[in-house]
C-alpha cells in the first residue's frame, strides 16, 4: 500500500456521495483515508477507509482503452462466480456513470488475509516448508476453479468456449502489433508458430487468465486456506490449459534470466517452490486432465504477458501514464518473446 499517486486521486465529494447513495456509508461528512495498491500493472485499485469500514475500489488505468478494462463486466463476472465459487470478494456497487470519477468503476469488500507479493514474502521470511504448502494451496484452488460446472452456475454467457484458442492467438497477436514500438523478430516468429501449432481440440472450463500468487488472498500463515481469488478482469470460458500456460509464464524461477526475475517479480523464485514442470505434473494429477501441447501453452503464456507489458509501455511511451515502473517494459516484452521462441526451439519450459 502507498499514498495515492499524483494524478490518480479520487474525487472525494463525488465518491462519498456515491457510497452514501448505495448505503455503504452514513454521511458524506465522515472523514476518510484513501491509499493505493501498488503491485498491479493494470486496473487501478484503491483502499477506502471510512466509518470503521474498508472498501476496495477498482477503476481503469488512465489512458487505457475501454475494451480491455470493462469494469461492468468485471463486476458482473465476480457477482456470478460468487454463487458457485465463494472465494471471490463480495461486490457492493458498480456505476457506468463517468461523471463521478471520469470513468466507470466498482466497489467491493476488502477480503482479509495475506496477498503474497515478492515484498510480502521477503518481509515474512517464508521458509521452504511453508512455500511447499503455499504452492499446494494455490494449485488446489486453481483446480477447483477449473472444475466449476459453469452451466449449473449460470455462467454459460460469460464467453464462447468454442474456438477460444484460435481467437486468443489471433487477438493477442493483433494487440501486440497495435502496441508495437520496436521490431522484435522473435515476436513475429512466435506469432507465426502459434498460428500453425495451436491445438484444435480441447476441454472447456471457467478460466481466470491471471492466476498467480499475488492475486490470491491466503487466510493466514498456515497457508492451508485461500480466502479469495482477485483480479477477474480477463475471466471467461475457454481452454483451462491456456490458463495454466499463463500461470506458468508468471512462474519465475531462480534459474531464470535476471531481467525476467526483475520484470516479473514473484515469490516463486524462493526455495521450496516447485519448478514449472513440477507444477504441470501436479496439475495433471490433481485435475485428472492430460496436459498435451505443453510448449504451445507455455509459449502462449509468455507471449500474452509480453503483449500486456508492451501495451502498458505503449501508454507510457505516448505520455498517457508517468508511472516510472513502466519505463523498461518494452525490454521486458522483447525478452519474453525471446524466451517463448527459445522454449519452442528447445521444447523445454524450465
Amino acid at each position: 500500500m502507498q499514498d495515492v499517486r499524483k494524478g490518480e486521486e479520487l474525487n472525494e465529494e463525488a465518491l462519498k456521495s456515491f457510497l452514501q447513495k448505495n448505503d455503504l456509508i452514513q454521511s458524506i461528512e465522515s472523514p476518510w483515508k484513501v491509499t493505493q495498491y501498488t503491485h498491479g500493472y493494470s486496473n487501478l485499485t484503491y483502499l477506502v477507509a471510512i466509518e470503521d469500514k474498508e472498501y476496495v475500489l477498482r477503476r481503469p488505468p488512465f489512458g487505457a482503452i475501454k475494451r480491455g478494462h470493462d469494469m461492468g463486466r468485471e463486476f458482473r463476472v465476480q457477482s456470478g462466480i460468487y454463487k458457485a465459487f465463494p472465494k471471490v470478494p463480495k461486490m457492493h456497487a458498480y456505476t457506468g456513470d463517468e461523471s463521478i470519477l471520469g470513468c466507470q468503476f466498482y466497489v467491493m469488500e476488502k477480503v482479509e488475509g495475506i496477498i503474497l507479493s515478492i515484498q510480502e514474502a521477503k518481509k515474512r521470511n517464508i521458509n521452504d516448508t511453508s512455500f511447499k504448502k503455499i504452492a499446494e494451496s494455490w494449485l488446489d484452488t486453481f483446480v477447483q476453479l477449473h472444475a466449476i460446472d459453469y452451466n449449473k452456475a449460470g455462467l454459460e454467457d460469460l464467453g464462447r468456449p468454442e474456438g477460444y484458442v484460435e481467437r486468443q492467438v489471433s487477438n493477442w497477436s493483433k494487440q501486440y502489433v497495435a502496441a508495437k514500438t520496436q521490431d522484435v523478430p522473435e515476436a513475429q516468429k512466435v506469432m507465426e508458430w502459434m498460428e500453425t501449432h495451436q491445438p484444435k481440440e480441447y476441454t472447456y472450463s471457467l478460466v481466470h487468465n491471471d492466476f498467480k500468487y499475488d492475486n490470491i488472498v491466503f487466510k493466514d500463515e498456515n497457508w492451508n486456506e485461500v480466502n479469495a481469488v482477485l483480479d477477474w478482469e480477463m475471466a471467461t470460458l475457454g481452454d483451462p490449459l491456456m490458463d495454466l500456460g499463463t500461470s506458468l509464464g508468471y512462474w519465475t524461477m531462480q534459474s531464470d534470466h535476471e531481467f525476467v526475475k526483475k520484470g516479473i517479480p514473484s515469490p516463486t523464485i524462493m526455495e521450496g517452490n516447485p519448478t514449472r514442470s513440477e507444477i504441470v505434473q501436479k496439475y495433471a494429477v490433481k485435475s485428472g486432465n492430460t496436459v498435451d501441447n505443453l510448449i504451445f501453452y507455455y509459449a502462449f503464456g509468455l507471449f500474452k504477458i509480453a503483449v500486456i507489458a508492451q501495451q502498458i509501455y505503449y501508454r507510457y511511451d505516448k505520455g498517457l501514464t508517468t508511472d516510472p515502473r513502466f519505463a523498461q517494459l518494452d525490454q521486458a516484452s522483447a525478452l519474453l518473446c525471446s524466451l517463448a521462441w527459445r522454449a519452442i526451439q528447445t521444447k523445454k519450459i524450465d
